[in-house]
């Protein structure tokens, strides 16, 4: 006797279904909220070496760094926040910054930036 089953259906229930969209939502808006933190510190990344190329002094590098920073809409860090050290002959400069995003109500995603215009030197 050959008794045919029934197929059991497979894939995700409406419930997983909807889960999944709001896990997948609020991974969206996260990721919308901080890949303009990203791009910021990418851009400063790039004017921090620009600056360390240009500037011999501290204040030239400071002042190099802060007519980058409003071309390029950098508000996070000024030239004052700079670190400019020497390494040998070459200018270093270091930058340090948090950027606290909020997520909802008391909840916020503190991202800590840190870069210097050596990296990729070494």
């Amino acid at each position: 006797m050959n008794i045919k089953r029934r197929n059991s259906q497979r894939g995700i229930s409406f419930l997983g279904l909807l889960f999944l969209g709001v896990v997948l939502a609020l991974l969206g808006i996260v990721g919308a909220r901080v890949v303009p933190t990203a791009s910021e510190y990418m851009t400063i990344q790039k004017a921090v070496k620009k600056a360390a190329a240009e500037g011999g002094t501290v204040p030239a590098v400071r002042a190099a760094f802060d007519r980058t920073a409003s071309v390029d809409y950098i508000d996070s860090i000024s030239g004052k926040d700079l670190e400019v050290t020497k390494d040998g002959d070459k200018v270093v400069v270091s930058f340090a910054y948090d950027k606290e995003i909020p997520l909802f109500g008391p909840a916020y995603l503190l991202i800590k930036y840190r870069g210097s215009s050596a990296e990729g030197y070494r």
